[in-house]
């Protein structure tokens, strides 16, 4: 950005997705796994508009509206605390406009609205080698080394998923 302004944030608007959509695309790029990126404008308007959304999401935005940076994310619970937090699934601030305040104006957000809820977490994982952990140190974050990361996907998540088909009854899904 040639005149850097402050940018302001709100809530993603339906003419946002194109652009947010995009910007995710570019953080796959940038953490090295484009191909692993199939999100489509289809899916997140319908994840972000359904009509009990379970996905949320605040943009960045320039004097003229336009979407600089996003944030998505959605609501997890502490059984320990007995509370909801936030997880913040993505948080990407095109390169024009780092250093604008956008990505710390984002995250403000978030932790705003766990304040305003009384949601006492406000938590992401970031890939090791992204430069942005020494922006996270500097707002307070901590990094969580005692606590490691599992996922279950594709072909393993689907033969877990057998063991339960006679024991599991789905009244509600």
């Amino acid at each position: 950005m040639t005149n850097p302004v402050t940018p302001t944030i709100r809530p993603v608007r339906p003419e946002d997705v194109p652009a947010v959509v995009a910007m995710v695309h570019e953080l796959a790029a940038y953490e090295r796994a484009p191909d692993q990126c199939h999100l489509t404008e289809e899916q997140l308007t319908s994840a972000l508009f359904a009509t009990a959304p379970a996905l949320f999401g605040h943009v960045a935005v320039d004097e003229h509206d336009a979407p600089l940076g996003f944030a998505l994310w959605f609501l997890n619970f502490s059984t320990w605390a007995g509370v909801h937090g936030i997880y913040l699934e993505d948080l990407y601030v095109s390169p024009a406009a780092r250093g604008t305040g956008a990505g710390r104006l984002l995250l403000a957000t978030l932790a705003d609205i766990c304040v305003r809820r009384g949601y006492q977490r406000l938590e992401w994982w970031m890939i090791e080698w992204n430069p942005a952990a020494g922006f996270y140190a500097s707002i307070g974050a901590q990094q969580l080394n005692e606590w490691v990361p599992y996922r279950l996907s594709g072909a393993a998540l689907r033969d877990l998923a057998t063991h339960a088909e006679a024991a599991v009854t789905h009244p509600g899904d």
